[in-house]
């Protein structure tokens, strides 16, 4: 599986080279700055730059968007390589595409795990399993690998005390998430992962239990970021600047207003932008999940991954840094809360 994700990133690599300095977002010398961002969305959902539009909080910055994206990795492959202009993943994934060479950089958290909102890792509720230990030779469905749900998963079995070999020999299936309550049920997975409305549901039809949370074993914490091509945020420093200050500001309301407020603003969004889907998700929207005030990004927020890929064989010590991968330098209420 490694060395498949391996030759996967070095497909990539020349792509995003290639892309990104074909990109047609970004300026050239003596044009004014980019003040259209081209962007993918999700089928009932509502993202921060939407709801930053609808608040009037990006000025004379719009957005366009050009499709929904099928999973984090994509979207920010798509940003890296220029067909989009920014693009949000699980920090892991922004730290493996930036070792295979991506001029990247995370410029505001736009998702993660609190009390909240968070992800549960569940079993039939009479099912033998009881520890990390007692999945060992068993299935967990998850969405994607090498994303959110498989680096929580390796962190509670080491945690648990597995070995490596040991580790290995959990497997995991992906599965869409919304056909992971019904193979757990059937017995097709051994657990499962579930998270916002799909776990509101599977729990209250009862049957499941968690085996564990991945906010109960790492705390809140923002576990995704919005990443910017470095060409762009160069060429671009005002719009850079206005868009992120934006975003922070749109998720600031959303940590602070009541959630009845919050949900209403999202389904007039959805209702207005007339893209044949249903607002019936954001109706059990609870909280951003974000740990950093107005999605300021910490050291930590991939320190924590970049151990793992590098327990994981999957990039070398030192390969990457942390201060490397991010910046706060466009989203002034980063400063604010750092003081």
């Amino acid at each position: 599986m490694i060395k498949i994700r391996h030759a996967l990133l070095a497909t990539l690599l020349p792509v995003v080279l290639t892309g990104c300095g074909a990109a047609e977002g970004a300026s050239k010398p003596g044009d004014t700055e980019v003040k259209v961002l081209r962007y993918q969305g999700g089928t009932g959902s509502v993202t921060f730059p939407e709801l930053a539009a609808e608040l009037g909080y990006l000025g004379d910055v719009k957005l366009e968007w050009v499709g929904n994206t099928t999973s984090g990795p994509q979207d920010i492959q798509s940003a890296a390589t220029g067909q989009t202009d920014f693009g949000g993943a699980f920090n892991g994934a922004i730290v493996k595409l930036k070792a295979a060479g991506a001029p990247i950089r995370a410029v505001i958290g736009y998702y993660g795990s609190d009390k909240e909102t968070f992800n549960g890792y569940y079993v039939p509720e009479n099912s033998p399993i009881r520890t990390a230990r007692d999945l060992i030779g068993k299935k967990i469905g998850v969405n994607t690998l090498g994303a959110h749900h498989e680096a929580v998963i390796k962190e509670y079995l080491k945690r648990s005390g597995l070995t490596p070999e040991e580790i290995s020999q959990v497997q995991l299936v992906v599965i869409p998430p919304v056909n992971t309550e019904q193979a757990l049920r059937q017995g097709q997975l051994d657990a499962g992962t579930l998270g916002g409305v799909l776990k509101d549901k599977a729990l209250e039809r009862g049957g499941l239990r968690p085996l564990f949370t991945d906010v109960g074993l790492l705390g809140p914490f923002t576990a995704g970021s919005i990443v910017l091509r470095e060409d762009f945020m160069a060429d671009n420093p005002t719009t850079t600047r206005t868009f992120v200050t934006a975003f922070g500001r749109a998720v600031e309301w959303a940590q602070t207003r009541p959630r009845a407020e919050v949900v209403a603003r999202m389904e007039a969004i959805i209702a207005k932008r007339g893209r044949n889907e249903s607002a019936d998700t954001v109706r059990f929207w609870k909280s951003t999940g974000i740990a950093g005030k107005a999605g300021a990004i910490s050291a930590q927020d991939f320190d924590r991954w970049i151990g793992w890929l590098e327990r994981a064989g999957e990039i070398k010590p030192g390969q990457v840094e942390a201060a490397d991968l991010y910046t706060n330098a466009f989203n002034p209420y980063a400063a604010r809360s750092a003081s």
